[in-house]
Formats: C-alpha cells, structure tokens, sequence
C-alpha cells in the first residue's frame, strides 16, 4: 500500500508540473540592446548645437533673471526677466528684435512691470503676468499697449486670497488660465475681459495615516480650528490647440509624486491635463505614468522625486517636461508613453551648469533656458527624431502602413523602444493579424492591447469550433458530476465501514467535509474516516497548485515574468500550516481543547482542499480571459482562500469541542502565538548566527597568531 501510495503521488506531481507547458501561450521574443555583440546606446532625439548668451542674442543689456520662456507661431522668443521687468523678444535666429519694459496706460501714464514672472504669446496678443502688480498686461505683437486686466473679484474669494499670477494661458477663444501660488483652490479661470469664471482642476489634499485616525475622532470645530492641509497649487501652465490644459506644479509629498507615477494615477501627478469641464485627462499608458524620475534611491538628488517647473508642447502630440534639480527632459507621447530623455547638469555642451528654469520648441529646435548662466542651449532634431515624430504623425493621420514602416525604422535604431511595438502591434491588429500583434505588445509589456488581440483571436477560434466548445463544456461538466456522484457513493458505503480505510476513501473522504464541515470534522476524528497519509496527500497537491499558481499564469496577468522560486511557494504552506498546528496545539492544552497534535494536523491539511479544487482550473483558464475577465480569476482565488478560512474556524471547534464565543477567541490566540513562534525563530536565528560569526572571528585572529 505504501509503495502504491508514492507511485500515484509521483504521477500526480508530474502531471501538474508539466500541465503549465500545456496551457501557457507560446514564449514571446524578447529583444536586445546589442548588434553582433556590441552593446548600443539609444540613439538621441534631439543633440545639443550652440548656447547663447546675452552678446550672442546681440541684447542691449545682459539678463538677469529669466523666469519663462515662450515661441510663438513664427519662431519668434519671447524671455520674461523678471528683475529687469522686462520682456525682451528674440526672432527665429535667436537675434534681438525689441524690448517690453515701460508703456503708456489706458490712463495716459507711464507705466512698468513690477516682477513679471510669465508670458504668453497668441496669434494676436503677447500677454504677460505681472506678478507684484496683480494683473495682466496685454500687447500687440509688435509690443505695443492694448490694455490690462485689474485683480478678479468673486465672492466666492477667501478674505485672505493673494492673486498674484505667475503663469499664464490663453486659449482660441481668449479665455485666460492663470496660476497664482498662493491660490490653492485651482488655476483661475477669467472670461476675456478679465472676469472671474471658477476655479479649474484643484489638487487632492494629502492626508498621512496618523492624520486620518486623528481627525476620525475629532469633532467638527476641532477640525474648524486645527491646522488645514490645503492643496497644493501649481506653477506652470500652457495650453494646446484643442483648448486642453497642461499644468505642472511642485511641492507634493515624495512618497505621494512617486506612488502617482508608479501606479499611473493622477491625484498626486507633478503633471495634469485638464479638458474644459476641469477633469484630468492625461495619458498614463506608459510603462510607468508620466512624471520624471520613476526610481528614487541613494543619497543627494538620487533620493528625491523630480522637480517639475515647466511643459512644453512639441509636434504631432508629443510634450516635454523638465526636472529643474536635474536638467533632465522627458518627453512623452498623447498616451503618456516615453519616448525620449535628454540633458543633465555640467559644464559640457548640452548639459545645464546648475538648473534649466525653462523649455520651449521652436520648430525642429528645442530650447533649454539655464537659470544660473542665464543662457539659452538649442538642441537640433536628429534623423532619429525626425523618424520618431513622423511615425508619431502617421499614427495620428491614420497612415497605419507608413507609421509601421517608420517604427520598423526606428527598431533598427533602438530594439528597446516600447512604442514602436506597440505602434506595429496596432497595425497588425488592424489588419486582424492578432497573434504577431500579440508578440509585438508582450515586447512592450502592453497588457491592454494584448488584452484585445487575444479577445479577437479567442472569437476567431471560438468561431472555428464553434460545435466543440459545448460539446467539451457539457462533457466537462458531466465528468464532475459523475465524479462527485460517485465520491458520495463511496463515502455512504465508508460511513458504514469498520475497522480501518482504504487510502482511496480517507482522500475521497475530503469531499464530504469540505461540504458538511460539521460532521465532517467530527467523523475525521472519532471515526478516523482520515489519517496522516491522506493529510499529506492533499497537503502536497496543495503545494503543486501554488507552485503552479505561480508559473502557470498567463501573460496578461503575469507580463513580467515575475515568478516565486519552488522553495519559496512550498515555504509559502509549509510555514503557516506549520505555525498553526503548533501554536493551535500550544493554545489549545492550557484552554481544555480535546484535540492532539495528530488531530490538528489533519484537520488543517483536509482545510486545504478548496485550494486544489479551485487554484489550478483557475490558473489554467487565464490563458483564454482577457484584462477585463480578470474578476473571474481574482474570484475565484479569494473564494478558495475563504473556503479555506471558514474550514479552519470550523474545524477547531469541532475538533476541541469549543463552543463558538471560546473558538473565536482561540483562533485569535493561534494567530498571536504564531506571531510569537516566529519571533523566537527569528531570534534564536540571530542568536545562532552571531555566535557562530563570534567563534569564526576567533578562528581566524588565532590562525593569524
């Protein structure tokens, strides 16, 4: 019986060990970053040409301390010094063309800028953020005078508000959006004549956890009178053809900035797209969210989030920003996807000497405005960006063929860029070529588009077999039915059995008590309907189904491969069931449990059925769900768990014969005495490994005397 016992065992592991081989997706290529064996960089989008200061831009005067840069529609720089309260204007070739710094008043006076810290440039009008007047001066674009627009006024202002905008945006319709930093409610939204409209896309106010448990046991005039956590407000603004709103600020929590960008959520972006409604619409399809810097560890500028001052808006959907402790650009696409990252601080050409304070494109031209020097660097697009941005354009001119042509183009350039496969995975997919668009998003980690590839690819297949499916679902079903039928059929004939079982009816003896727990769990123990063996028989098909839970899932709710080695999912059983009987046993003899060590043991294990009932047909069916099918899965898991849980509560009470109030109260002491077992472990390990360090040093100081 013994040999028997391991024979069928063995058959069982294999068969589940190799199921995953028969149920996973073909292995997807993956791509390298080397040619013949040469590692390569990535190829630059943008190279640095020439930096200018104020002698090279022929200025009359040197600048002082330039706080935005805008270009308009004819490559004309527009450099807002807000020291010299000035507002100098550049043509296309970087060259002076005039100065804004005093001008007549709709009253007839002279009048300056006080602090000018913004501008921005329409098809008409040059409008400046005047910060220490509190308003907006408007010119022509020849810089002469039009008008102003005085401080907004709305009851709806606090007592203490302070309008001073910093930075402003215009759109087709002349409606402004100004920024001012003390204003924490939202950009301001003013009519063309100045007028107050309401407040656009206000920051979610930032809580700690302490904060949040205090404040649930406070009153509403504590909170009235204790310390307000505002919203952070913003410091950058511009605006695109559309009417949409990009929008930067900083001062956000890092822990907050960070887990926004790794989870793709905008509560706590450095950067927002607002539409008119005031909603963030930004795209976060990236590998990770749109936001700098993704990784922050180590000491210096290395530990902290990217400091987001300034957006521009480049061709064909692409926008930049710029990390002002780094002098670093990111560039990103219309879903937030990254396409490039440039610049960095030194004294090299390209790189920023301290902080770059503004961007802007101008035509093919990029432009990086240097805080400290107080210098402009123009960086010129490279083949590679002109193939990029033209890919970028075919996409959104639907000229799918030519678009994949250039991302072919670029993947010679750069194998590791994720928006090629993805932008050629869309064109398979277009062209219902579904399984090569499916290699092409698992190359990008695009789990939504390969999501729908496998959805069409499915339909196809269930189209083509369209009989077979019920056929295979009906025989399934009966196949289980039978099986259960005939489980019960044998546990009747067992329930009337003496003397000892066979191995087939204490294991078929497990689908009786995961239904009737209570009798269940009664007959286990004092009619001995179970044993050890059958306890390890279903512990270790326990242990294969979250050794396969952990390869065996599919692409789309595993894309990154990311599995847990066979030792650590057999420790992943082993210690908890472990932990429980142990510290269930230890609690259990001081409280009048009637249960042995024996008994607990097998209880538990028996416990563990629903997870070989429900994990492994879970696992196996997520190689056919899409992205969207993925609660069937998650239900499925967390039902197996709960099944699990419910049997253990009610197998300890049955099993020590505890009323419910007393078995409540026991399950939560096995819970603490396993904490407590793990911590002497622990120690008693530290312990070990600190004598055993000891005894070593005392070796080696004795072998060098």
């Amino acid at each position: 019986m013994k040999n028997r016992f391991i024979k069928i065992l063995a058959v069982l592991i294999a068969v589940l060990t190799l199921l995953p081989m028969a149920v996973m997706a073909e292995p997807y290529q993956t791509y390298t970053y080397s040619i013949d064996g040469e590692q390569l960089a990535s190829p630059h989008a943008y190279t640095p040409n020439v930096v200018l200061d104020s002698s090279d831009m022929g200025l009359p005067v040197p600048l002082k301390k330039v706080a935005d840069m805008v270009v308009d529609d004819n490559g004309n720089v527009y450099l807002a010094d807000k020291d010299a309260n000035a507002i100098y204007v550049l043509d296309a070739n970087l060259k002076y063309r005039f100065t804004i710094d005093t001008f007549i008043n709709s009253n007839g006076i002279e009048d300056s800028f006080n602090n000018p810290n913004g501008c921005f440039v329409t098809k008409r009008n040059i409008y400046v953020a005047d910060t220490d007047n509190k308003r907006i001066v408007i010119f022509d674009l020849d810089g002469n005078y039009v008008r102003h627009l005085e401080e907004p006024k709305s009851d709806i202002f606090e007592d203490n508000t302070k309008y001073r905008p910093t930075a402003i945006a215009v759109d087709a319709s002349d409606r402004i959006y100004v920024v001012s930093p003390d204003i924490y409610q939202g950009i301001l939204s003013l009519d063309a004549n100045g007028e107050f409209r309401g407040y656009v896309g206000a920051q979610k106010v930032s809580y700690n956890a302490w904060e949040i448990f205090w404040r649930t046991f406070q009153t509403a005039k504590q909170r009235s009178k204790g310390k307000k956590n505002l919203s952070t407000s913003y410091n950058n603004i511009t605006i695109d053809d559309e009417g949409f709103i990009y929008c930067t600020t900083t001062g956000l929590k890092a822990d907050d900035q960070q887990a926004a960008i790794t989870n793709k959520k905008g509560d706590y972006s450095p950067i927002k797209k607002f539409n008119a409604a005031g909603k963030d619409i930004l795209g976060r399809n990236g590998f990770f969210g749109p936001g700098g810097e993704v990784k922050i560890a180590g000491g210096g500028l290395s530990n902290k989030p990217s400091r987001i001052i300034d957006v521009a808006l480049g061709p064909s959907g692409s926008w930049s920003i710029i990390d002002a402790d780094r002098s670093k650009i990111f560039t990103y696409d219309q879903y937030g996807n990254l396409l490039f990252v440039f610049g960095d601080r030194g004294d090299l050409l390209g790189n920023i000497s301290e902080m770059a304070t503004a961007i802007a494109y101008q035509g093919t031209n990029f432009l990086v405005f240097d805080g400290l020097l107080q210098t402009i660097t123009l960086y010129t697009r490279t083949e590679y960006g002109d193939v990029l941005i033209r890919a970028l354009q075919n996409e959104i001119d639907r000229k799918h063929g030519e678009a994949v042509n250039d991302y072919q183009d670029i993947l010679k350039r750069n194998s590791n860029f994720d928006a090629a496969y993805i932008g050629i995975g869309k064109a398979l997919y277009r062209q219902g070529k579904y399984e090569e668009a499916m290699k092409m998003f698992a190359s990008a980690y695009e789990t939504e588009n390969y999501s729908k590839a496998l959805k069409e690819l499915r339909q196809n297949w269930a189209d083509k077999y369209f009989i077979l499916i019920p056929i295979v679902v009906v025989a399934f079903l009966f196949v289980v039915v039978k099986f259960f039928g005939y489980a019960g059929k044998i546990n009747k004939k067992t329930a009337l059995k003496k003397g000892q079982k066979t191995f087939k009816e204490e294991i078929l003896y497990a689908f009786h008590l995961i239904f009737h727990p209570f009798d269940g769990f009664w007959d286990l123990k004092h009619e001995k309907r179970g044993s050890v063996r059958g306890a390890i028989f279903w512990l270790v098909l326990a242990l294969v189904a979250i050794c396969y839970q952990s390869v065996g899932r599919a692409y789309v709710f595993n894309p990154r491969a990311s599995y847990t080695s066979m030792f650590g999912s057999l420790l992943s059983i082993l210690v908890p069931v472990a932990l429980w009987v142990i510290g269930n046993w230890c609690l259990t003899t001081l409280f009048d449990g009637e249960g042995s060590i024996k008994d607990i043991f097998v209880a538990t294990c028996y416990c563990a059925v629903p997870l070989v009932l429900l994990i492994i047909p879970a696992t196996a069916i997520t190689n056919i769900l899409t992205l969207s099918e993925a609660t069937i899965y998650e239900m499925l898991v967390s039902i197996a768990w709960v099944w699990v849980g419910l049997l253990l509560f009610f197998g300890t009470m049955v099993t020590h014969d505890y009323p419910i109030g007393k078995n409540v109260l026991t399950c939560i002491g096995t819970i603490l005495a396993m904490a407590v077992i793990m911590f002497c472990v622990i120690l008693f390990s530290t312990l070990i490994m600190k004598i055993i360090s000891f005894i070593a040093g005392i070796v080696v100081e004795l072998s060098y005397r």
